[in-house]
């Protein structure tokens, strides 16, 4: 019979429960002794580290993390709520996040809101269960009453991709306004002037906050103009239907520019655009994307886009948390500033 395992009525092996005092007596050491070399094996000599290790091995032994958060009072993980695990945006975020998480011996619970208003709750319904460490949110609306319970219970939260409305939260975000201003610039000093923007749903605060950006710098050209066409969701399908909305026009009833407001939108916005060859990119359209996600540049027109450093607000996000967690220093809102990233795609007019 293995070891860990006793024989049911059955016949068969049934598991049973391997206690740190099993490896205590298998390796001929006291209980704090392996406490010690599972949580500060820095302070147990090398020799006995290897002896408990070796019982471990031995034994099967897997230590209850669950009983230790308990009695901690909070456990190991950090939860992140995005708004579309799909968008790549997000998920190069969740890496900068794991990658800063893992430095403090701490895990990411990933939550896809699919920004759903009651798919975000429940997930922070769940991660107050679990007590996780903290909270990185890019909430759908204002959730700020809900983490404001959350922190009165312990749990600190932290906006990501998202500025705070006041000093209630830190925050790590991107000056939105500024990037959608830099994209409607750059259309309007290659020659474009009837400018499309697409994006939607209006209530995410990044679409109003890039079409705001899209309007000062329209506002600066008195012969330009701005449409815009409002989108469901900031995802492919929904560009590929808002640039079918515009490739059916007549050509002298296009816009000769058009900003999306993520490149999700503007990779759609491209296929519908090509796919029948009769609207050349950029020649009769010029087309610029946002957060120049890894596949921009390998698009059947690569594309231009607006540069968000994604990674590193995951990475300063879970800094900010680490930070609120030890009470060091005051709530902090990092806005980062966005960088134009020039391709093929708002080339010269053909």
């Amino acid at each position: 019979m293995p070891v860990g395992a006793r024989e049911g009525a059955n016949g068969k092996d049934l598991p049973v429960t391997i206690s740190v005092k099993d490896v205590a007596a298998l390796a001929r050491v006291s209980v704090g002794t392996v406490s010690n070399v599972l949580n500060r094996p820095d302070k147990v000599a090398p020799a006995t580290v290897e002896r408990v290790q070796a019982a471990i091995e031995e034994l099967g032994f897997v230590r209850n993390d669950a009983a230790r958060q308990l009695r901690a009072g909070r456990s190991r993980s950090i939860g992140l709520i995005v708004l579309d695990v799909r968008n790549p945006f997000f998920t190069d975020v969740a890496r900068g996040a794991e990658r800063r998480a893992a430095t403090g011996d701490l895990s990411i619970l990933l939550g896809n809101s699919d920004a759903d208003a009651d798919r975000e709750s429940g997930y922070l319904d769940l991660f107050e269960q679990q007590r996780v460490h903290g909270v990185l949110i890019t909430p759908v609306a204002d959730v700020s009453g809900r983490l404001e319970k959350l922190r009165a219970r312990g749990i600190p939260t932290v906006l990501v991709d998202r500025p705070s409305d006041g000093a209630d939260f830190s925050s790590v975000s991107v000056d939105d306004v500024a990037g959608g201003e830099l994209a409607v610039r750059h259309l309007l000093e290659i020659g474009r002037r009837r400018i499309a923007f697409i994006g939607g749903p209006a209530s995410v605060r990044q679409v109003a906050d890039r079409l705001e950006g899209a309007r000062r710098a329209v506002a600066e050209y008195a012969d330009a103009s701005l449409e815009v066409l409002e989108t469901a969701a900031l995802s492919v399908l929904e560009g590929r239907a808002a640039g079918e909305v515009l490739r059916d026009r007549e050509p002298g009833d296009r816009p000769d520019a058009v900003f999306a407001a993520n490149d999700l939108l503007a990779v759609g916005v491209l296929q519908a655009l090509v796919m029948r060859g009769d609207v050349a990119v950029p020649g009769d359209i010029a087309l610029i994307g946002y957060d120049d996600i890894d596949f921009s540049a390998a698009t059947v027109v690569p594309l231009s886009s607006i540069r968000q450093p994604s990674e590193l607000i995951g990475h300063r996000a879970v800094e900010l948390l680490l930070a609120e967690v030890e009470g060091a220093g005051e709530r902090e809102q990092v806005v980062f500033q966005p960088e134009l990233v020039v391709r093929e795609s708002t080339g010269a007019r053909l």
